[in-house]
């Protein structure tokens, strides 16, 4: 995937989808076979750790949709990008930032997460 601002996009449709073969589908265009993926929450390795992490959030967050928050800043093989997630079209309960290198093949190979907001309980 040449272009990264649609790297990010799929990255995030992984996020939303909640079909469990075509999430891993996703996953598998999207991320290296042995990405990294670090927030405050979780970290693990893979994708199938990765797959389990989404299935988990999705549990917590039903029916809310990740959505990029503005515009994705990349350069050299790493980009930046606020997310939110959220009632679709409405204010969102999360907000995130996320940093992700991209391996020479144009996948993901490594995401560290940030939460800038959080709601209570959460």
């Amino acid at each position: 995937m040449s272009d990264v601002n649609e790297l990010v996009q799929r990255y995030l449709a992984a996020w939303n989808e909640t079909d469990v073969a075509a999430r891993r589908a996703i996953l598998a265009e999207v991320f290296a076979e042995d990405a990294v993926y670090t927030d405050p929450l979780v970290s693990v390795q893979g994708r199938d750790g990765l797959d389990a992490t989404i299935a988990a959030v999705q549990a917590q967050f039903g029916g809310l949709v990740f959505s990029l928050g503005g515009a994705v800043d990349a350069h050299h093989d790493i980009a930046r990008f606020t997310w939110h997630l959220g009632p679709e079209g409405a204010e969102p309960v999360v907000i995130g930032f996320d940093v992700a290198v991209i391996g020479e093949d144009g996948r993901i190979t490594q995401v560290l997460g940030f939460l800038d907001k959080v709601p209570a309980g959460a």
